[in-house]
């Protein structure tokens, strides 16, 4: 019998562990040379780098309703926060000290949540979502992503999916951060909101890019391995001349290897292969 971590013994023991984690953080973030993006402008940058939106409200099966509600709430309430920051260059955006702590006291509410790779509740639930919709636009750009946590497990089936699979990111206060740093010689600008059931993003810069990005998927599949299926997918990013529409190169950002937690019965047959026939 494996030897239990010190944060699995009791419910107390965990929040010791917490809560020494997001102290560790603040220690970290407060001697360390990396200069975080504050600055806030109203006025937007006049160039979309690139610009998405994503359905605040899915059919999950199995999940409260009202904990989708709350999400929605929640992510307006990040908006706030997010919308009109400026990241120089040099700078790094960082998810949890643009959002800050979401608390009661702040009017966030009990929203879905992963833990130890399951689901449940929590004060803050569903700001994933921002955090999904920010790396999807930097992915989109040549901005570097610095902190990056991938959801290691299938926990849906697709509902209306508009990205790859596999393209979004854990964040959790606040030593699960999302970070990325402006490399390029201009400023950029996140702008994001909530209209008509959707969450949406814009990335904005001075002026345009040499390249665009375009991102895609192959070889998506479910796989039985043993008595688990999983699913499996690559996901690349091309780089575009902008200019000339030639491919410059074809990074491989992801190989998704994830292990599919909801009912095996909403596996699209169709997409099932055999370990024979991969």
């Amino acid at each position: 019998m494996a030897r239990k971590l010190f944060c699995e013994l009791h419910p107390i023991c965990y929040e010791i562990s917490w809560k020494k984690e997001i102290l560790k953080r603040h220690i970290e973030d407060f001697f360390s040379s990396e200069k975080i993006s504050k600055n806030h402008k109203e006025k937007e940058l006049p160039n979309i780098v690139k610009g998405h939106s994503s359905i605040l409200i899915r059919k999950l099966h199995g999940v409260d309703i009202v904990l989708q509600q709350n999400k929605v709430t929640n992510i307006e309430l990040a908006c706030e926060k997010i919308s009109g920051i400026v990241i120089r260059p040099g700078e790094t955006f960082s998810y949890w000290e643009t959002v800050k702590r979401p608390t009661v006291r702040n009017g966030y509410k009990d929203g879905l949540v992963i833990l130890k790779g399951g689901i449940s509740s929590g004060i803050g639930g569903g700001l994933c979502q921002m955090a999904n919709m920010i790396h999807w636009l930097v992915l989109n750009s040549p901005l570097t992503v610095t902190e990056l946590h991938h959801h290691s497990d299938a926990l849906f089936p697709d509902e209306r999916r508009r990205v790859p699979f596999g393209t979004g990111t854990s964040v959790s206060y606040n030593n699960v951060d999302y970070r990325f740093k402006n490399t390029t010689d201009q400023a950029v600008q996140l702008i994001v909101w909530c209209e008509n059931g959707e969450l949406c993003g814009e990335l904005r810069s001075e002026k345009p890019f040499p390249y665009r990005y375009k991102i895609v998927e192959e070889n998506h599949h479910f796989r039985k391995e043993g008595e688990k299926y999983y699913r499996i997918s690559q996901v690349y990013r091309i780089v575009i001349d902008r200019e000339s529409g030639e491919e410059i190169r074809k990074e491989l950002i992801l190989d998704n290897h994830s292990e599919v937690m909801y009912d095996y019965s909403l596996i699209p047959q169709e997409q099932i292969r055999s370990e024979t026939n991969v």
